[in-house]
C-alpha cells in the first residue's frame, strides 16, 4: 500500500469473464519509481505480460490516473489508457482529457483494471469507491453520442449535469477496427493504438463515473502552493498559453496549420509533398489546388467558432467547438462539435489532398461518434487514395479519388462497420492494406504500423528521431521537440540541423513520461518546467525528490515500455521511418519549397539517439535495467558491449 499524498491506494481488478470485482492497493515503491497514470499503467500492463495477444481475454486494459490527477495543478484533468496495441503490437498508453480522469479521482479510485472477455455487453459504473457492472445489450450498435445520452438518461435522469463522466466506445471499437478509440463526453479522445479496439474485444462499451468535486489535499500545502504559483505566472506570461491571449487559447492546436506550412514542414498529398503550397507548385499549372489556410485556426476562429469550453482546471481553454452546414450528396449537414484540432484537419485535410473546411469539421465528428482515431483514418484516407491512383486496388473494383471530400465522409462509416471488401482491409491499419494491394516498403507512412501525425520529419529532425523511437509507434506526444523546432521553447534550436537532436528528443521524452504519469497536460510543458513539476509533486505527494531524481523517474518510464517492447520482439530495425522521407533511400522524396531537398538522415540520428540512451541497437541493456532500477522481467540479456538484439520470432 501507499500512503503518498495524491494517492487514494485503491484499485479495482476487473474481471470480465465472470464479473467479480477486487479492490486492492498500490505498492508503494512502485508509486516512487513509476509515478502513477501512464508509469504505473505500463507497470501493470509489462506485469501481464509481454506476449499477450492484444485482443486476448489476458490482455489487460488499465484506465489511470495519476497523483496529480483532479488536482488543483492546472491542466489536471487527464486520464492515462494502457495496454497492449493491436496495431502496433507494442505497450501503449493513450491519453484524453476533459472531466473523467478527475471524476475518476474524485470517486476514489487510482485506477480501473480490466481483464478477461464478457459474454455479453457491459458497461463499467463507478461511484464511491466501488465498481458495478451493468448489461449494455441495449447499447451496443450506437455511436458514442447516443451512447452518452441514453447513459446520462439512464443514470442522471437525462442531465448531464456536472457530476457524470461517460468513456465509450463506438461501432469502431465494437468491430476491432485496429485503431479505435475511446471516446469522452466531451469528445475527447484516447485516440492512438486502439484502446476501443481493445476496450471492444472485451465487450466493454463505456466506463461511467458518478463523483462530485473532491480534490486531493496536498500532504506538505506550502511546497504546493509555492510550485503552483510559480506555474500559473509562467502559464500566463507564455506566448503560448496565456489565456485569452497566447496562440494555444485563441486557435487551438490548430494554431500550427499556417506555422508548419510556412516552414515547409505540412506533409501533403500523402507526404508526397511537404506543404500545401509546394503540391500547388508541382501539379497545379499556376493555380493553387489546396490552402491549408483554410482549415487552420485563424479561419476557423473567424468563420466556426461557436464556444471555447475547457478541461478540469484549465485557464487555456484550447478546445474549440464549431458549428457548420454543408451539403453532402444532395443532403444539408449540420453539425456542431469539438474539436477542430491540428491533427485531424491536417489528416482529414490537407494529407488527404483537401481544403474543405466544413466537411473536414463532419469527419471529425464522424470520426469521434464512430469512435476512430482522427489521425490513422485520415492517413488510410490518403493511403487509399494513392494506392486507387496508382491502379492497385482495381481488382476490389472500388477506391477513392484524391481530396474527394465527400466520398471520404461516407468511407469512415464503411471502415468503422468494416461493410466492405477495402474498408475491411483499412480497419487492420496502413501496413496490412499495404501488404495485400502494394507494398509495405514504400505504400506506408507507418512507424511500427501506426501512422506519422502533422510534423514532416525531413525538415523537422527531432520530429524524425522522435517518431523513429517513440515506443508506441509513429508519434509526435512522446517527445515534442516541435516546441523547439517551432515554438522556441525552452529555446529555438534549428528544425533542419540533425546533430544535437538525439539529446534533445530523449529529454523530451523523459519529461513528457513525467507528466503523463502525473496525469496533466503536456501544453503545461509549453510554460512549466521540471521546476515547477518538482515542487507540485512534492508538494501533493510529500515527497522530497530533486529535480534529478524526477527526470530519472521518466527516463525510468520511458526505459520499462522499451524493455517490454524489447521483450516482445522489437529492436532497433523496428526504429524506422517511411521511404519516402529518409535520406539514401531509393525511394525517398525529398522535401521542397523553404525546405527543398531535405531528407532525415535516420542513421546518424538513431546512433546519436541509442548513444544518449545507452541502448545497444535499440535494445535497453542489462546494465541500464539495473541503474534505472527496472527488477522484473528476466532482462534482454544484451549487455552495453553491443551484443546482438532478440530477434523478431
Amino acid at each position: 500500500m501507499t500512503n503518498l499524498g495524491g494517492f487514494h491506494d485503491h484499485v479495482a481488478r476487473i474481471d470480465l469473464d465472470d464479473g467479480a470485482v477486487a479492490y486492492e492497493g498500490i505498492d508503494e515503491e512502485d508509486a516512487k519509481k513509476y509515478i502513477g497514470a501512464r508509469g504505473l499503467g505500463v507497470k501493470y500492463v509489462f506485469d501481464q505480460g509481454p506476449d499477450v495477444d492484444p485482443l486476448g481475454p489476458e490482455n489487460l486494459l488499465a484506465f489511470m490516473n495519476g497523483p496529480l490527477t483532479g488536482t488543483q495543478v492546472t491542466m489536471s484533468g487527464r486520464i492515462a489508457i494502457c495496454t497492449k496495441s493491436p496495431l502496433t503490437g507494442t505497450v501503449t498508453d493513450s491519453h484524453h482529457g476533459g472531466w473523467s480522469g478527475a471524476r475518476l479521482k474524485w470517486s476514489g479510485f487510482d485506477g480501473l483494471l480490466f481483464e478477461g472477455q464478457a459474454d455479453e455487453p457491459v458497461y463499467a459504473y463507478v461511484e464511491d469507491g466501488e465498481v458495478e457492472l451493468r448489461d449494455a445489450s441495449h447499447l451496443w450498435g450506437q455511436g458514442v453520442h447516443d451512447t452518452v445520452d441514453d447513459l446520462e438518461g439512464e443514470i442522471e435522469g437525462g442531465s448531464l449535469g456536472k457530476n457524470l463522466s461517460v468513456m465509450a466506445i463506438g461501432p469502431g471499437g465494437e468491430n476491432e477496427v485496429k485503431y479505435a478509440c475511446v471516446v469522452n463526453e466531451d469528445d475527447r479522445a484516447s485516440g492512438r493504438g486502439g484502446t476501443g479496439c481493445v476496450m471492444g474485444n472485451k465487450n466493454l462499451k463505456a466506463v461511467v463515473v458518478k463523483a462530485a468535486t473532491n480534490m486531493p489535499k496536498p500532504k506538505d500545502q506550502e511546497t504546493f502552493q509555492e510550485g503552483h504559483k510559480q506555474a500559473m505566472q509562467v502559464i500566463q506570461e507564455s506566448d503560448v498559453t496565456a489565456p485569452n491571449e497566447g496562440g494555444l487559447s485563441m486557435y487551438g492546436t490548430n494554431v500550427l496549420m499556417n506555422v508548419t506550412e510556412e516552414m515547409d514542414g505540412l506533409p501533403t498529398k500523402n507526404g508526397r509533398y511537404s506543404s500545401t503550397r509546394s503540391y500547388s507548385d508541382a501539379e497545379g499549372d499556376g493555380e493553387r489546388i489546396i490552402d491549408s489556410e483554410n482549415v487552420s485556426g485563424e479561419n476557423v476562429r473567424e468563420n466556426i467558432l461557436v464556444d471555447e469550453p475547457t478541461c478540469h482546471s484549465c485557464p487555456v481553454a484550447c478546445k474549440k467547438e464549431v458549428e457548420v452546414q454543408t451539403m453532402h450528396k444532395g443532403e444539408e449537414l449540420n453539425v456542431r462539435m469539438e474539436s477542430y484540432e491540428y491533427e485531424s484537419a491536417w489528416a482529414l485535410g490537407p494529407n488527404s489532398a483537401t481544403d474543405e473546411r466544413d466537411k473536414i469539421a463532419v469527419m471529425i465528428d464522424r470520426c469521434n461518434d464512430y469512435g476512430i482515431d482522427t489521425i490513422e483514418a485520415g492517413n488510410m484516407m490518403a493511403q487509399a487514395m494513392e494506392l486507387t491512383e496508382e491502379g492497385k486496388l482495381d481488382e476490389l473494383d472500388d477506391g477513392i479519388a484524391w481530396g474527394d471530400a465527400d466520398e471520404m465522409i461516407d468511407m469512415l462509416g464503411r471502415v468503422a462497420h468494416r461493410e466492405t471488401e477495402l474498408a475491411d482491409h483499412m480497419a487492420e491499419g496502413q501496413e496490412h492494406l499495404a501488404e495485400e494491394f502494394g507494398d509495405v516498403t514504400t505504400d506506408t507512412l507507418t512507424v511500427k504500423n501506426q501512422s506519422i501525425p502533422a510534423y514532416d520529419p525531413r525538415c523537422m529532425k527531432g520530429m524524425a528521431i522522435g517518431y523513429a523511437t517513440s515506443n508506441r509507434g509513429a508519434c509526435h506526444l512522446r517527445g515534442y521537440t516541435p516546441a523547439a523546432e517551432i515554438l522556441g521553447i525552452p529555446e529555438k534550436v534549428d528544425p533542419r540541423e540533425w546533430e544535437g537532436k538525439g539529446e534533445l528528443c530523449a529529454t523530451f521524452q523523459d519529461l513528457h513520461a513525467i507528466s503523463d504519469s502525473f496525469d496533466i497536460c503536456k501544453f503545461n510543458a509549453f510554460a512549466e518546467g521540471i521546476e515547477e513539476y518538482v515542487l507540485q509533486y512534492n508538494g501533493m505527494t510529500g515527497l522530497d525528490v530533486s529535480e534529478e531524481e524526477l527526470m530519472e523517474a521518466g527516463e525510468r518510464v520511458y526505459n520499462l515500455e522499451r524493455y517490454y517492447n524489447n521483450l516482445a520482439g522489437f529492436d532497433g530495425a523496428d526504429d524506422d521511418l517511411p521511404s519516402r522521407f529518409v535520406e539514401g533511400n531509393e525511394h525517398a522524396v525529398p522535401a521542397q519549397g523553404g525546405s527543398e531537398g531535405d531528407l532525415a538522415e535516420l542513421d546518424e540520428l538513431k546512433e546519436e539517439y541509442y548513444e544518449v540512451r545507452g541502448w545497444a541497437d535499440g535494445v535497453v541493456t542489462d546494465e541500464k535495467l539495473d541503474e534505472l532500477g527496472i527488477e522484473v522481467g528476466p532482462g534482454t540479456g544484451v549487455s552495453s558491449g553491443g551484443a546482438a538484439a532478440p530477434s523478431d520470432d
